[in-house]
């Protein structure tokens, strides 16, 4: 494994991490279901925490966890563009509008997030000591929360979509009533919500 890569995957994670602390924080200001609001509340929690997780993974892999790298830098600028979309969206439209944005916006974060948490999962069998028990560790305690991040989130941006086309809408959505943690189950949970109209 190349360890320069692997360091600016690190790097990339934190700044992610970073980031999704801001679209949280604006996400939850367009949210207007109380459901939305609460769970990504929840989610800001523990983005915080995964804040947290990936700079004492930095220290004990020997980084400095505010290194500015240029993989970092693109995801800063992805980051800050998500959260200026979500702002325009709250100035210039309806609230239901500001919402739909605020999730497709959540969606694109936790996508590059997830991507990062399933690369580290990968990272983690090709290390030994100290830093595979560091990332181990780190993965062990997030992977499964930002599945859900993500799989949640889509089903919301899709049944909201729907809501917003006059349709009936199942809110809150499939995937967040069963509790999907996996693309498997959120296929199951899409495929299941005819069953709950």
């Amino acid at each position: 494994m190349k360890q320069d890569q692997l360091t600016e995957l690190l790097y990339q994670a934190l700044e992610t991490e970073k980031g999704g602390i801001q679209v949280y924080k604006t996400a939850i200001r367009c949210a207007q279901n109380s459901d939305l609001k609460e769970e990504w509340q929840e989610y800001l929690e523990q983005t915080e925490n995964h804040e947290r997780i990936l700079t004492d993974v930095c220290t004990a892999f020997g980084l400095d966890p505010g290194k500015e790298t240029p993989g970092r830098k693109v995801v800063r600028h992805i980051g800050q563009s998500l959260v200026k979309a979500m702002e325009m969206a709250l100035q210039s439209g309806p609230p239901e509008a500001a919402e739909l944005v605020a999730a497709e916006c959540v969606v694109s974060a936790e996508t590059k997030d997830h991507l990062n948490w399933e690369l580290i999962g990968q990272s983690v069998e090709k290390l030994s000591g100290a830093q595979k028990k560091a990332l181990k560790e780190a993965h062990e305690e997030v992977e499964e929360q930002e599945d859900e991040h993500l799989y949640h989130t889509q089903g919301w941006a899709r049944e909201l979509w729907i809501q917003s086309l006059g349709m009936k809408a199942v809110l809150p959505p499939p995937e967040e009533e069963k509790d999907v943690k996996t693309a498997i189950g959120a296929a199951r949970a899409k495929q299941s919500r005819k069953e709950m109209l």
